[in-house]
């Protein structure tokens, strides 16, 4: 082994050993919870590309979690170039493979990672393995760089310098896509086994301090071959699962999306592509929006609206185009496709410019000076816990009662208007949803819609929308015990204080009669968190067995007391839409203590 050779393993083996270091000084994903706001958490993810380690750990704890997120996907970790003018880019020149740059130290990132699994929040890092740095020069962490083949964790004969010694010319040559050099850097040879080892060694020392998956960057660069070998070396995570991979794969000519899939899936160029197009255009063409518009398979797919690279290139919609672009990512969230992402990054006057920092380094995120956090905007919020609940839904009750206003229903789950004109916009649409108030999650909830009949007339300000769903209903009622009141008695109120106890929960035992397929099974969902807030990923399941199905049953211990709740009884089957009961809502009023029966028959045909 050359001493090169066994400075990279020895540098290897000093990543791992320090992550597990770490691990174990800040404790697993499966430690203590740091926090939980006790609210589910969905797919979306919040793409905090541009953010510090610290800043991530609050966000996770304050913001994604209690609005719903499932997990964040961050910058690159490795250490990598610091340019002394400050760019956005450095960090896609890898210096070294240890866990400490521009965005905090390993201690820092683990502890990031820590928190965000506290509170119930996934982590995604963005890998960047086609290729290390091309410039020279001294890194985050103060590893130095003087010949761009000759990295601390790589050998020269580690890259294809030696069968295509330039960048590429012909994009529609799949081998010179993926041999040649990417804007000049260097090409790292992934058919090697050895390489394909010191990467998935690097993506395993995170993997060790509880990370989720990976953004691969640049992936049409590496044959997707190359990709099955790497991805089939990473470990498991923390909690037993498979990473979570999705791949950047630029549109052109060679290699194609599909190519990918066995490995993870894609992100969706083109759905961001057409929101721009039809935002900056007229959103009621959106009512086919689906692969026939040269989207990409939801199965295989992640969508976006804009990201941390294409805003800066004007490819797609940005802070910059204002309500437009927020509208876009409603949609999103509202429509029925693949996972989405929400960008949350910084304001820029020119397209290298650098994320808010400090020597280099980036300072922690305030959502002022000079950052835009779209990811906590009350509509993208409010829409992130409308698209929770809402679940597989389909999408029904398609209206667009004038250019660039339209509404649609997700089944009978949750409604959304959106009006992309200049002037506000009045409209009575059919809903799908149960008669009732509620609230406009897109305004927190300081303005109401009630539904009269399925129907709803909805007035949406211009550039705005309005979104409510079955889980944000009306105000909480208010519980008077007569036996308390004494008519009698005359106190004064300026001098009396009263408490009041909120009474004990009381348990439900549910019973229904349901005839169901092979696989499916009964739920019972409704208007208050013990059953699930009308989300189904969250209702609470009954059993049966061969000897008293068609009878189902189940209980929970947590119904409140004295309360009116709404509910419905549902069909789950893995990878199929739910099934819900149709007519009203069936409506029961619990008692103010013990049990309350819950139970009837649902006739299927």
């Amino acid at each position: 082994m050359r001493p090169k050779s066994l400075r990279a393993a020895l540098l290897a083996a000093a990543v791992v050993a320090s992550s597990t270091a770490v691990l174990t000084a800040v404790g697993s994903s499966a430690g203590v919870a740091v926090a939980d706001a006790g609210v589910a958490n969905g797919d979306v993810i919040a793409n905090l590309w541009a953010w510090n380690w610290r800043s991530v750990a609050t966000e996770c704890t304050n913001v994604l979690d209690p609005a719903g997120y499932g997990a964040v996907w961050v910058a690159p970790p490795a250490e990598s170039l610091r340019r002394p003018d400050g760019v956005w880019w450095d960090i896609y020149q890898p210096y070294s493979y240890k866990l400490s740059g521009r965005f905090g130290t390993q201690a820092e990132f683990a502890a990031m990672v820590n928190a965000c699994h506290g509170a119930g929040i996934k982590v995604y890092t963005d890998a960047v393995i086609n290729h290390t740095g091309a410039q020279t020069g001294v890194g985050y962490d103060g590893t130095t760089l003087t010949d761009k083949y000759d990295p601390v964790m790589f050998d020269r004969g580690d890259y294809n310098v030696d069968v295509c010694p330039r960048s590429i010319s012909n994009w529609g040559n799949t081998w010179e896509v993926q041999n040649c050099e990417l804007l000049d850097l260097p090409d790292l040879k992934t058919g090697s086994s050895s390489v394909r080892s010191k990467i998935a060694g690097y993506l395993n020392a995170q993997i060790a301090l509880g990370v989720d998956g990976f953004r691969v960057d640049a992936a049409k660069h590496i044959p997707s071959s190359d990709m099955s070998a790497i991805v089939d070396q990473l470990a498991n995570t923390p909690s037993g699962a498979r990473p979570f991979i999705f791949h950047e794969v630029f549109p052109g000519p060679t290699p194609q999306p599909s190519d990918y899939y066995n490995t993870g899936r894609v992100l969706d160029f083109t759905y961001a592509d057409k929101m721009k197009g039809a935002f900056q255009g007229d959103i009621a063409s959106l009512s086919s929006f689906g692969p026939s518009w040269g989207i990409l398979p939801a199965a295989n797919s992640v969508s976006f609206v804009t990201n941390h690279d294409t805003e800066r290139e004007q490819r797609h919609l940005s802070y910059k185009d204002g309500p437009a672009a927020k509208l876009a990512n409603v949609f999103q969230l509202a429509w029925k496709h693949s996972i989405p992402t929400v960008y949350a990054g910084f304001e820029f006057s020119n397209k290298d410019q650098s994320p808010p920092s400090s020597n280099g380094f980036v300072t922690d995120t305030n959502c002022s000076s000079g950052w835009h956090c779209l990811n906590r905007d009350p509509a993208v919020v409010g829409m992130v816990g409308w698209h929770n609940a809402v679940g597989t839904a389909d999408v029904v009750n398609w209206q667009s009662p004038a250019s660039n206003v339209i509404g649609f229903g997700r089944g009978t789950a949750g409604f959304v208007a959106i009006n992309n004109s200049g002037g506000a916009h009045t409209w009575q649409y059919t809903t799908g949803l149960p008669d009732g108030s509620y609230c406009d999650v897109i305004t927190a909830c300081a303005s109401r819609v009630t539904v009269t009949g399925g129907r709803a007339t909805v007035t949406v300000p211009a550039k705005s929308a309005v979104a409510f769903h079955r889980g944000a209903v009306g105000d909480p009622t208010t519980t008077t015990n007569p036996t308390t009141t004494n008519p009698t008695t005359t106190t004064n109120p300026t001098t009396t204080t009263t408490t009041t106890t909120p009474p004990a929960p009381v348990t439900g035992a549910y019973t229904i009669q349901a005839h169901t397929n092979w696989g499916q099974n009964v739920y019972i969902v409704g208007s208050v968190p013990a059953l699930g807030n009308w989300n189904p990923a969250n209702a609470v399941p009954l059993t049966t067995d061969s000897s008293t199905y068609p009878r189902w049953r189940g209980s929970s211990s947590s119904l409140p007391a004295s309360t009116r709740i709404e509910y419905k009884f549902v069909i789950l089957e893995p990878g199929k839409p739910v099934i819900w009961e149709t007519g009203a809502n069936r409506v029961v009023t619990t008692p103010a203590s013990g049990e309350t029966a819950i139970d009837g028959g649902w006739f299927r045909r």
